[in-house]
């Protein structure tokens, strides 16, 4: 599919679902920071950029056995995650704020009636704990986890659940994403796909097949361009 440039081609949604790491917040720096205390830990090796291309977006319980280079049994996995989790919350207290763009877009779709959710692979504890940091509590009210759907990203399910969660069609929906996976995982929902170039670079971004339909710096860039329908009165 080729990637649309005309402004006006992304049409106004009926329901928006967003990402949470690297989408509400550019905070996927500070994850990279508690991957590194953890793998340190754990006489791992560090993340490189292409482990992070394959993994971020995906659910604990998929990348865990991956760094680890074997299976893993239950136990191990929630201990795993909750670890390193608890070094996330810990080390991004006090450090996070909404991506340039999100107060003005969220206040314009709810001027026009149009509902949002939440489709991310973050455990309850640090969706709380980030909504919170954000002040956006209000945005827990529809939150589609990947760990309560039969398949993470790249599948398309946790958006899938999010559509549901709104009450509208996929393929009316817009999503926004910051990782290869999640992009992947909105384009097979049947969503409408804005990357943002937080964590990989429009390049990267545009590389995935299918691509995005378009690639933004934040969502004010969003907003000046493909999305000032939305504003219009």
């Amino acid at each position: 599919m080729t990637v649309p440039k005309d402004p006006g081609a992304i049409p106004i949604p009926h329901g928006v679902v967003f990402d949470l790491d690297g989408t509400l917040v550019d905070n996927m720096p500070i994850h990279a920071e508690a991957f590194s205390i953890f793998a340190s830990r754990h006489g791992l090796p560090p993340l490189t950029l292409e482990d992070r291309a394959r993994l971020d977006g995906k659910r604990n319980r998929d990348i865990f056995p991956i760094l680890f280079g074997r299976p893993l049994d239950e136990d191990a996995l929630h201990a795993y995650a909750d670890e390193k989790e608890a070094i996330y919350r810990d080390r991004s207290r006090g450090r996070l704020v909404p991506l340039r763009g999100l107060a003005r877009l969220l206040g314009v779709l709810a001027q026009r009636g149009i509902g949002v959710a939440l489709a991310t692979s973050a455990p309850e504890p640090n969706v709380r704990h980030s909504l919170e940091e954000l002040g956006l509590t209000a945005l827990g009210a529809h939150v589609a986890r990947s760990e309560l759907v039969p398949h993470g990203k790249p599948h398309p399910d946790v958006f899938l659940a999010a559509a549901s969660m709104l009450g509208v069609s996929p393929e009316t929906c817009l999503a926004f994403e910051d990782a290869p996976m999640g992009v992947k995982a909105a384009r097979a929902a049947g969503m409408t796909c804005v990357a943002l170039t937080t964590t990989f670079s429009r390049e990267a971004l545009l590389a995935q097949d299918p691509p995005p339909h378009l690639v933004v710096a934040d969502f004010e860039e969003y907003l000046s361009g493909s999305g000032a329908g939305l504003g219009a009165p």
